[in-house]
Parts: structure tokens; sequence; C-alpha cells
């Protein structure tokens, strides 16, 4: 079952970064916009078009990956000092009966979506370059599936630590900032106090 998450967690990962390219691209036309509007007075038709798909894509997709990472926010006030395996039994529950329906209606109702603007070649309405969106919206029911597959992967998580007592180690990718400077602070702080005994 470990192997089984580990791919999974994999795939997600492996996604997120490569959706991650999309602020380097988000940056980019950003930057050029607000060159050519205000320093050259020419702005552009596409760079607002540009910024609205890579986010939107970049937001859709880092779903499955910030779920691989353990990063979505949790209101945990309580729910940390339970013991580990009724942790895995309230998530397990909570992922059923939350998380997958709505999953599952992303995907579905995504998958509709996403048909319906290939099949009339659908362009924005917003946007005075009027371009194609529907390439943009075959991302909704990619993001939901992706987030159905790494939700089954939660659940395994979950299983096995309502079993053991353990929650399995995730994969690990980046990290912030703030947490390795703790961690850093941290190790200093034994060393120092090893040191002066």
């Amino acid at each position: 079952m470990t192997s089984i998450i580990r791919a999974i967690e994999s795939l997600s990962i492996w996604v997120g970064r490569a959706f991650g390219w999309t602020i380097l691209i988000l940056t980019f036309s950003v930057s050029y916009e607000v060159f050519v509007r205000y320093v050259l007075n020419a702005p552009t038709v596409w760079a607002f078009d540009m910024m609205v798909q890579m986010y939107g894509a970049l937001f859709l997709m880092a779903g499955p990956y910030a779920l691989a990472q353990d990063a979505h926010v949790r209101a945990d006030v309580i729910y940390r000092f339970f013991p580990v395996k009724v942790q895995g039994g309230i998530d397990f529950t909570l992922y059923l009966l939350f998380f997958f329906p709505g999953m599952l209606a992303l995907f579905w109702f995504g998958a509709e979506i996403a048909a319906d603007s290939w099949r009339y070649k659908e362009v924005s309405w917003n946007s005075p370059a009027r371009i194609q969106i529907y390439f943009f919206k075959t991302l909704i029911p990619v993001a939901g599936g992706l987030l159905l597959l790494q939700g089954f992967a939660e659940l395994a998580r979950c299983w096995i630590a309502m079993r053991t007592g353990k929650w399995p180690a995730r994969l690990e990718d980046v990290r912030e900032t703030e947490d390795l400077l703790t961690e850093q602070s941290s190790a200093d702080t034994n060393n120092s106090s090893a040191n002066s005994h």
C-alpha cells in the first residue's frame, strides 16, 4: 500500500512542479505589460488573458500538490492533541463525507464544461483578443481527477494511521523558509546546550 501512496504522491509532486513554471510566465507577462503600458504607452491585448489563464492553471493544478505535501490550511487546534489513530479516523471520515463528493463534482461537471467548450470552440467574452479558452477549461476535470487520485492516497494514509498508530512519511519537496529556520535554530540551541555540558 505504501508503494501505491508513494507513486500517487510522486505524480502529484511532478505535476505541481511542472505547473509551478507558470509563476515565471506570469511574472514575465505582468512585468512586460506594466512596462509597455506605463513606459511606452502601448498596452497589449493579450497580457490580461495570459495572466488569467496562467494563474487559473496554477491554482487548479497546485491542489493535488498541496494535498500531497499536507500544505492545505487546517484548523487543528484540538485535532493535534488526539492520538494518531483517532486523527486517522477523523480524516478518513471527513475525506469520505466532504472531500470525495466535492472532487467528484469538480471532475464530473468540469468534464461537461470542458466538453461543451471544445464542442463550440469557446472564446473569452472578457478579452479584447477573443482568445480560445477551451484548452484552459480542460484543466478543470484534469485537476479534479488528480485530486481524486491524491485523495485515494490520503485515504490509504489514514487507514495505515488507524491500524498502526503512525502516519506514513510523506515525500518531501520544497519547504517553507520559516520551517527551515526554526529547525536550524532548534539544532543550534541543542548543540550549544550539549557543548556547555
